[in-house]
């Protein structure tokens, strides 16, 4: 799985709520049926906290916990709005491409 797939449903799940790590996996598994690997899960959380569309539910977090309960930012709900409107204009397009009329 691409790095950027993996901040995209990380933002979709938190978009519904705040979640630790492991929730924030079951989610994504719930959604996609895959859970992401450790290293993809705990590297697009980095990422995505870093490019500040996610942070701490909680401000006085430890910045070493792996349990922290993270939750989107505005910032982060505009990038995933703003994404999720190019993907389904690229899926409409594919679809109407292979004749399938898209939802």
């Amino acid at each position: 799985m691409h790095s950027n797939d993996a901040q995209m449903l990380v933002l979709t799940v938190l978009a519904d709520r705040p979640l630790h790590g492991y929730a924030i996996n079951t989610a994504i598994e719930e959604l996609t049926g895959r859970r992401l690997g450790p290293g993809s899960l705990y590297g697009a959380l980095s990422r995505l906290e870093g490019r500040r569309l996610i942070q701490p539910a909680d401000e006085a977090a430890d910045p070493q916990e792996r349990h922290r309960t993270m939750q989107i930012t505005d910032a982060g709900r505009d990038q995933l709005r703003a994404e999720l409107q190019q993907m389904a204009r690229i899926s409409a397009a594919g679809l109407r491409a292979l004749g399938v009329n898209p939802a």
